[in-house]
């Protein structure tokens, strides 16, 4: 007997889940495309991130709430009541903490800025130094690097402070360069120009001239390309500029006096001061930072190809020459990325002048300031806010001129 087969009813490929089978091919699609995934995995962290924070500042606020504390930046405007041993912009004990924060930031800054100036024409000459033929000048500048590099710098800086300028003279003996300039171990001690008129006005005013004079030159350049020589338009500009320079420096010399340091007492007063513990911080800084500046120049000098030294001394190209023309322009391209860290580096190492008592940021704001207040959080805040804004800053500048100076593929 034949049995007639009966087929089973098939079975829903969705039974027995609680998903319908549209939706889970469209997530499945979604995470086997690369950008949808991507962007799935930048939310997942995103959101981790985010809870991250809001639990630390969760568990913060919760402790300063069991202390008795509040969080906020009320406690800028109270008076700080204690003194700076030296600021460059006018502070006395009863000026507010953001005085006290302007004051560190100051004084960090100008640190930084002659240590970055200082440091990288210091390397620069030592890593060309070290390409020398001369065997000598090649080992010394060698041998400067690897000695400077391999000491910690808090290390070179205490010793500059307490070897070097710690001995130097007292004020009554101090090592002098005329009637203007005297050094011994308090610092250095300047004559300096003081003018009745405002010194915001007369940096205004010189920047004004400068950028007016390069803005002459530039409107000149196309003329001069083409023909060979200045239009008269440019000489007529340049007579004009010349009297206004003029009339400025008549306006300046009317209104200045010369401040001279005079001896009164165990100290100097008048004129200008750099404090022993600047001198120190500066000198070792700078020193530290020019060795690695100066084999990151090494290293990009030692990047280009040893035909393009040679095609310059072929042509006549002297070694100076060849350097500014040829070899410098071309190993810029790589000198800028490692330099960029280098700078960077500089403006952080700034702290650790606090071992000498210098007066920068983490001196009179991550101590003094603290320890008086005791708002550890809102202080920590601001100064970490601080550095990251001036290494981004550096950062930006110099990746914006990398790119200027980058071969261009068209």
């Amino acid at each position: 007997m034949i049995q007639s087969s009966t087929s089973k009813p098939q079975k829903s490929p969705t039974k027995g889940t609680g998903l319908p089978s549209s939706t889970t091919q469209k997530w499945m699609s979604l995470l086997n495309n690369d950008s949808s995934r991507a962007v799935i995995l930048q939310a997942i962290v995103l959101v981790l991130v985010l809870f991250g924070l809001w639990f630390l500042f969760a568990n913060a606020s919760e402790n300063l709430n069991r202390l008795g504390m509040t969080f906020g930046f009320d406690f800028l405007q109270v008076t700080a009541g204690f003194n700076i041993s030296w600021s460059l912009i006018p502070y006395d004990p009863g000026m507010s903490y953001w005085r006290v924060f302007l004051v560190g930031i100051v004084n960090t800054l100008i640190l930084s800025f002659c240590v970055i100036v200082v440091g990288t024409l210091i390397g620069t000459v030592v890593g060309i130094l070290r390409l020398s033929d001369n065997p000598l000048v090649s080992q010394l500048a060698r041998w400067y690097v690897e000695v400077v590099r391999n000491v910690p710098l808090l290390i070179q800086i205490i010793f500059w402070f307490t070897v070097v300028f710690s001995t130097l003279p007292a004020p009554r003996q101090s090592y002098h360069l005329g009637e203007w300039l005297f050094l011994n171990n308090r610092g250095l001690y300047v004559m300096t120009m003081e003018s009745t008129l405002s010194w915001g006005w007369i940096v205004a005013l010189g920047v004004a001239l400068i950028t007016a004079l390069y803005a002459l030159f530039r409107w000149s350049k196309p003329y001069y390309t083409l023909s060979g020589s200045r239009s008269t338009g440019f000489y007529i500009g340049l007579v004009a500029w010349a009297l206004v320079a003029c009339w400025a420096i008549w306006s300046f010399s009317n209104s200045t006096s010369l401040s001279v340091p005079t001896l009164q007492g165990f100290n100097f007063s008048g004129g200008a001061f750099l404090p022993a513990s600047f001198g120190a911080a500066f000198v070792a800084m700078t020193v530290y930072r020019s060795a690695a500046i100066a084999e990151t120049v090494r290293a990009g000098m030692q990047s280009i190809d040893r035909g393009q030294h040679e095609a310059a001394f072929t042509i006549g190209f002297s070694r100076v020459q060849s350097l500014r023309l040829i070899l410098i322009p071309q190993a810029i391209r790589s000198i800028i990325p490692p330099m960029t860290n280098s700078w960077l580096a500089a403006t952080k190492d700034s702290s650790l002048a606090v071992a000498i008592g210098f007066p920068e940021l983490v001196s009179v704001f991550m101590q003094t300031s603290m320890n008086q207040t005791g708002r550890a959080i809102e202080i920590i805040f601001m100064v970490m806010g601080f550095y990251i804004f001036i290494s981004l800053l550096i950062s930006y500048l110099l990746n914006k001129y990398n790119d200027s100076v980058q071969y261009k593929v068209r």
